[in-house]
């Protein structure tokens, strides 16, 4: 494998900001995981589904119209290493293990 960066804007009109929290939207980390889900089957070409996250870390919260950085470089044990970034500012870690054979 190799290296793969998408920047995505999250959509102020994100349906996961009604309830994620009113008045103050923060965007769920389950959102973020979906993100980098999607691009381990982009790079990869194995199923999204397959994938299974080894480790995260949520850093620092993000919002409507925030620009994030999906960062996923080859890791240990033939995962992936993904980060999240909001400007310079570090939202997301973590590891995601490959399907199984």
């Amino acid at each position: 494998m190799a290296a793969l960066e998408r920047v995505w804007r999250v959509p102020a009109d994100h349906p996961t900001f009604a309830g994620h929290f009113p008045g103050h939207p923060i965007v769920p980390g389950v959102v973020l995981l979906d993100r980098v889900m999607q691009l381990a089957f982009e790079l990869s070409g194995s199923p999204a589904d397959g994938w299974q996250v080894s480790q995260t870390k949520f850093l620092s919260p993000c919002g409507p119209d925030d620009e994030l950085r999906f960062s996923l470089r080859d890791g240990a044990r033939g995962g992936l290493a993904f980060s999240v970034h909001c400007g310079d500012r570090e939202v997301a870690t973590g590891s995601l293990l490959p399907p199984s054979a």
